[in-house]
């Protein structure tokens, strides 16, 4: 059965899991023709393999500590950074700790 998404409109709570961290799963928050975003949980060690997405993307780290591989580079976000990305760029993201985020994609057809 599908989670259902928030209406417009519609608040949504993204304050910080704390102690229930572990406990949480990845979720659709909404989607919409232009843009999709995504309550992201990534326990401590877990990776992200790389991968690309047509539209631009932004992280926002929440909780935790997340690293984001761009070619080469390495970039650490912790709670309260976020980043952008624009569309097309390879990247992979892995959790320092156990971490949550808000995942926010511009959606092209």
């Amino acid at each position: 059965m599908a989670l259902p998404h928030a209406l417009p409109a519609e608040a949504i709570d993204v304050l910080p899991f704390g102690p229930q961290l572990a406990h949480e799963r990845s979720v659709a928050l909404f989607k919409s023709d232009d843009l999709e975003v995504i309550r992201m949980v990534l326990p401590a060690g877990k990776r992200m393999p790389e991968h690309k997405v047509t539209g631009g993307l932004v992280l926002h780290c929440i909780e935790g500590r997340l690293r984001v591989d761009i070619d080469s580079r390495q970039h650490a976000l912790g709670a309260g950074q976020l980043l952008h990305l624009l569309g097309n760029v390879a990247h992979a993201v892995s959790a320092i700790e156990d971490s949550s985020a808000l995942l926010t994609l511009v959606v092209r057809r």
